[in-house]
């Protein structure tokens, strides 16, 4: 039976209905687990400095493809500690700019996988949350400095900000302590709204960013669904779900004998806006209805 290497950066808890889109997608292929297949798991729990070891273990298992989710550390840490098992991942971030694949189209080497164009919807966020606060005199941006992306998101966003006279103020935390520093500043500072830059980091960080939210009562967007069920404001960005099934129909694919060197990189064309009325009223505040009809979620 084929075995699965299944690397995550965070914990079955948090990837729980994302795992069953993965297994969505194997089933899609023919395989089940259990049945024709068997899936060995490492979870990093959120301590990404454990992914190198979690890779090199499953790499002397011997597994038949590795599958590296949650975050591009796991896709670069699968990269580093195999050259010759296939690995099919998941990014947020550009795989090129990564140094996973050569090119989205013909990637070459031993891997290949879905590109959720995370970062690359930083703008549009903030564009989203004008919308709510149309009227406000400084947004508030949280990145993480240590992040492959920051320069790439802290560019767009200033010049997306500019585009339309917006003033912001770009913030960094990668550490619990600097989040609660951070958000200090946000309330110093009196920013009408906060925008949290797509970083693994911060999801794994999600359910502390949200409460600091709603004590400061700020309005805020985040770049996964799982932000506004855990009582967000607001997210905006690629379905997890849909590209976590898309990653499981590829990791099939491989162990019908296909090659991810000629597999083309999948770019995600699902994206999910939503809306937790529950905390808007809250704060407060009341949904412009150009926002609501477009809201593709609204939790009561």
């Amino acid at each position: 039976m084929p075995v699965i290497g299944f690397l995550n950066g965070f914990s079955l808890a948090e990837w729980a209905h994302a795992v069953a889109a993965f297994h969505k997608g194997l089933n899609e292929t023919g395989y089940v687990e259990g049945r024709n297949v068997a899936i060995e798991y490492r979870w990093a729990d959120g301590q990404f400095d454990r992914l190198p070891a979690l890779a090199a273990e499953l790499v002397r298992r011997q597994v038949t493809v590795l599958v590296a989710t949650g975050g591009s550390v796991t896709a670069r840490a699968a990269r580093a500690a195999t050259s010759t098992i296939p690995i099919v991942f998941g990014v947020g971030i550009d795989p090129i700019k990564l140094g996973v694949v050569a090119s989205l189209s013909r990637p070459g080497g031993n891997a290949s996988g879905v590109y959720f164009l995370t970062n690359e919807l930083e703008a549009k966020r903030l564009g989203l949350l004008r919308e709510l606060v149309p009227k406000a005199a400084l947004i508030a941006i949280l990145l993480n400095p240590g992040g492959p992306a920051v320069g790439g998101q802290s560019k767009d966003l200033r010049e997306a900000a500019g585009a339309v006279g917006q003033q912001v103020r770009i913030l960094h935390a990668s550490s619990e302590r600097e989040l609660d520093t951070t958000f200090a500043t946000v309330d110093q500072l009196r920013a009408a709204a906060l925008l949290v830059g797509a970083s693994p980091f911060f999801n794994a960080h999600r359910d502390r960013i949200v409460a600091l939210a709603a004590h400061r009562a700020i309005p805020v967007i985040y770049e996964q669904r799982e932000f506004a069920v855990a009582g967000g404001l607001m997210s905006y960005g690629t379905s997890l779900t849909d590209a976590t099934r898309q990653v499981g129909v590829y990791a099939g694919r491989v162990l019908k004998g296909e090659k991810p060197a000629d597999l083309p990189v999948v770019q995600s064309t699902k994206f999910e806006f939503v809306i937790n009325l529950k905390t808007a009223k809250a704060l407060g505040l009341t949904i412009p209805q150009s926002l609501l009809l477009r809201a593709d979620e609204v939790i009561q």
